[in-house]
């Protein structure tokens, strides 16, 4: 029996940010339930950006795991199927900037609406945007996530407030690092004469490492998807300036609740985990 894994302690001005697809209430929601809520407790975070979570009028999954105290904002666009969608949780007040459908201009979708969520968090250190991005699935599908890339980093440039404005773009973003849609993203590839750069915060803290987190070891993934590939899918994005340095510092990154509690996963997905510096809190 293998409790969930913890991280680091953090830094005093660090912000700790935390993406997870967690699954909606599939596969015995009330067991998942209980490893989610001991994995978020010791893994401490401040903003917390959830991938197919529910929300109806009934019930509202993010504020279910995360408890009170929390601003919350959640997407519109749900699925058909069973209500889930994106949502946006933090310790600080937080405002909804825009909410990006990245269905319209593209191929046609039956059940989910993929969207991003873009608020700006007011931390201590000041304003941070945010966007919890959620593109297509489909494993055939890179070309409409390079569209959405695009669209999102271009929502978020026009609400910059200067060349050295902190954002972070974090998600399941159903794409491998190596892909057309994360090299865009990264500044290794223009998409429709448009760049940006961004830092994937594994690879600053682990530069030598994968970070699997859609992996089949996990008997969830393995039930749904068999013989499907090991996965680097979901990842926290830092913008960086014209020189290629992040504007917030990359403190940690890790990897979380990637094992099995009392033989219970979390999720199909394993989370990430990053703590950043605001600029003007280091040197």
């Amino acid at each position: 029996m293998t409790a969930p894994r913890s991280t680091h302690e953090k830094q005093t001005d660090a912000i700790r940010v935390y993406t997870h697809n967690i699954y909606a209430r599939r596969a015995d929601w009330s067991s998942r339930r209980r490893v989610l809520i001991e994995g978020l407790h010791r893994t401490a975070p401040d903003i917390v950006l959830f991938q197919e979570e529910v929300l109806t009028a009934e019930y509202d999954q993010t504020a279910d795991v995360l408890g009170e105290k929390w601003n919350i904002a959640h997407s519109q666009a749900r699925s058909a199927d069973e209500d889930s969608g994106i949502s946006v949780a933090s310790r600080w007040p937080l405002e909804v900037v825009a909410e990006i459908d990245l269905t319209a201009g593209g191929r046609a979708v039956d059940e989910y609406i993929w969207a991003s969520l873009v608020v700006r968090v007011h931390t201590p250190s000041g304003p941070v945007i945010i966007a919890n991005h959620f593109p297509e699935a489909a494993a055939d599908g890179e070309i409409e996530r390079q569209r959405q890339a695009v669209l999102v980093a271009q929502e978020l440039e026009s609400l910059a407030s200067s060349d050295d404005a902190p954002m972070v773009i974090a998600g399941d973003f159903n794409a491998e690092p190596d892909a057309a849609s994360l090299r865009f993203l990264t500044g290794k590839q223009p998409i429709d004469q448009a760049s940006v750069v961004y830092v994937r915060t594994w690879d600053a803290v682990h530069p030598d490492e994968t970070c699997v987190t859609l992996d089949p070891a996990n008997p969830l993934v393995a039930a749904g998807l068999p013989g499907w590939p090991y996965r680097e899918i979901d990842h926290i994005l830092v913008r960086c300036g014209a020189s290629g340095t992040s504007i917030m510092r990359i403190d940690a990154c890790e990897r979380v609740l990637d094992r099995p509690y009392a033989g219970t996963w979390a999720s199909d997905h394993y989370g990430v985990v990053a703590d950043l510096s605001a600029p003007g809190t280091f040197p």
